[in-house]
């Protein structure tokens, strides 16, 4: 990108190296579950430096990497011991610099999860808010109220946790520690300057290292404001979430926060980037996140939400093109991830119609489908759609193993389960059955012991399915999903340009057609029927049917 503005009307930030993230494709890493190179049943950060060279073969522009700091696992890494390390069980600093570098070596940026909102209860500062009592500073960086009744034995309020189960929990000393999820992740006081000094230290620790970005974890809970009399869980969920004064959610402070962040981002050459992970009301509250005083971007969740269906993907990218460009930032496109069903099943299922909740339980028979899911479909339309997302302008975010077109795994076994939405059964999205599914390790080889992800097993069993998903198997397919994102991304990169679209006319509700303002085009067919394309047009992505795009597909065509 060397013009002075883009298609869309938005300056670009900087030289070309400063803005790599406005069109990057970035690979999210779940470290525990990518790939394991001690044989200890746990993926590891040696293993993500063992596979550079795979995701160099990719294509992506960066990998961002889940949670790797020392953690009891009591919400898969996102409950943090100690913000400036790794867990001994992942490797150590000199492996995450190894792996950095190596990542460096081959033109991948680094991103790396920042968990603000909350710490681990083994965390230094939250160990030393215990011992120091009622009414000690040290207590002040979280936050603890008196319990109620004569001896502050009931709590403060009745919330519930996000993970289920009341949101606060007794210390034995007549006080209280608020936790929006899990009892191990007691929420930080973001009011308290030590908090702030904590955090801008860290920020500084891994740019110091190398790291090119950060991932902001639950970027909207951070400010919050609690009166003296606190109103009930009913009170609170009937407040208002679009107007930024809700106590707990998304309120306009939290942007404070961000300012002062930026100023340290902007330390560097190039700048640090920075991307909200913000579960708001409306596309408004979102962009406030992203804008160039603040973290820059904000991932939208909006495609990952919809069903396959052309009118709401029309919708949703029209309305985020004119958000980004209202804010001067890109947009951020996701289809799955760490917290969600993965898409290939999600599409497999009956349609949602704007809403996460399943309906019914058969995905969890992933590996042989019951009748309401139908995995080949799923399989389609989750391809058609990952094309449909490379073709737009803006940052693609995709999930490990989504490459490999995997289905999520439903059947997994009580005792083998990690997530503590399963254990609290307060994830109503999975049938309170928790994340785990889009979390087992990945199959890098269709045989052997964790089909190639390590020499021990793995921490989550793989199922016999996954046999035909792995990397060797589908690396000898040209057809396969893996060659498929390969052939995507390397196009992408020739291909992409400026930060606008054009939409054209197809004569069909059910197929969208948009326009680069290089000439590249891209055709979905979200339909039944096969959409014929004028003679003489050929795909450089994607494959006709006697000169049509089949249902249920999307190619690529060069300007």
């Amino acid at each position: 990108m060397t013009d002075a503005v883009l298609a869309a009307g938005v300056p670009v930030l900087g030289s070309d190296d400063a803005a790599w993230w406005r069109q990057a494709v970035v690979y999210q890493v779940y470290p525990r579950s990518f790939a394991d190179s001690n044989g200890d049943g746990l993926g590891d950060i040696r293993g993500v430096t063992d596979k550079a060279d795979y995701l160099a073969g990719l294509g992506v522009d960066a990998v961002w990497l889940s949670p790797f700091y020392p953690s009891a696992l009591a919400d898969g890494g996102y409950d943090v011991d100690d913000y400036r390390n790794v867990d001994p069980r992942l490797g150590t600093l000199d492996d995450f610099d190894d792996m950095v570098a190596a990542l460096h070596e081959r033109g991948i940026k680094v991103i790396v999860d920042i968990v603000p909102n909350h710490s681990s209860d083994r965390h230094e500062m939250f160990r030393a808010a215990l011992a120091a009592g009622k009414g000690s500073p040290e207590r002040d960086r979280y936050i603890f109220r008196d319990g109620l009744g004569e001896n502050g034995e009931r709590p403060p309020a009745d919330w519930a946790s996000i993970f289920g189960g009341p949101a606060w929990e007794p210390v034995g000393d007549g006080q209280w520690y608020f936790h929006h999820f899990a009892t191990e992740q007691p929420d930080f006081n973001w009011d308290n300057p030590d908090v702030h000094a904590e955090f801008l230290h860290t920020l500084r620790f891994w740019s110091d290292r190398g790291v090119d970005g950060f991932r902001i974890d639950v970027a909207h809970g951070l400010s919050k404001d609690l009166p003296a009399v606190l109103p009930s869980q009913a009170e609170l969920d009937a407040m208002d979430t679009t107007d930024g004064r809700h106590p707990l959610w998304d309120r306009d402070a939290v942007h404070e926060i961000y300012r002062e962040w930026r100023r340290v981002f902007d330390e560097y050459d190039p700048p640090r980037i920075a991307v909200a992970e913000a579960w708001v009301a409306t596309p408004e509250r979102r962009a406030k996140y992203a804008t160039p005083d603040g973290l820059g971007q904000a991932f939208n969740f909006d495609l990952l939400e919809a069903d396959f269906d052309a009118a709401q993907f029309r919708h949703i990218v029209t309305d985020n093109l004119a958000q980004s460009a209202a804010t001067g930032s890109s947009s951020t496109w996701v289809l799955s991830n760490h917290d969600v069903v993965r898409h290939a099943t999600r599409y497999g299922l009956p349609p949602r119609r704007g809403s996460l909740a399943k309906q019914g339980s058969a995905w969890i028979l992933a590996g042989a489908p019951a009748d309401q899911i139908d995995l080949a479909r799923g399989s389609r339309q989750a391809l058609a759609a990952s094309l449909f997302l490379l073709g737009l302008p803006g940052s693609a975010y995709l999930y490990q193993g989504e490459e490999l077109g995997l289905h999520e795994v439903g059947d997994i076994k009580a005792e083998d389960r990690q997530d503590p939405a399963f254990f609290r059964g307060a994830d109503p999205e999975r049938d309170g059955l928790g994340r785990d599914g889009c979390r087992v390790p990945l199959p890098w080889t269709g045989t052997g012991s964790s089909f190639g992800f390590g020499a021990a097993g793995a921490h989550i069993p793989q199922p016999d399915w996954f046999a035909g998903y792995a990397v060797d198997v589908e690396d000898a397919d040209p057809a396969s999903s893996l060659n498929t994102y390969r052939r995507a991304l390397a196009l992408r990169h020739e291909l992409q340009t400026g930060e606008s679209l054009e939409w054209r006319e197809t004569g069909r509700d059910d197929v969208l057609r948009f326009v680069r303002p290089n000439g590249w085009q891209v055709v979905t067919n979200f339909g039944t029927e096969p959409f014929a394309l004028a003679e003489g047009e050929a795909p450089v992505l994607g494959e006709l049917v006697d000169g049509a795009v089949p249902a249920e597909t999307t190619v690529w065509l060069r300007g």
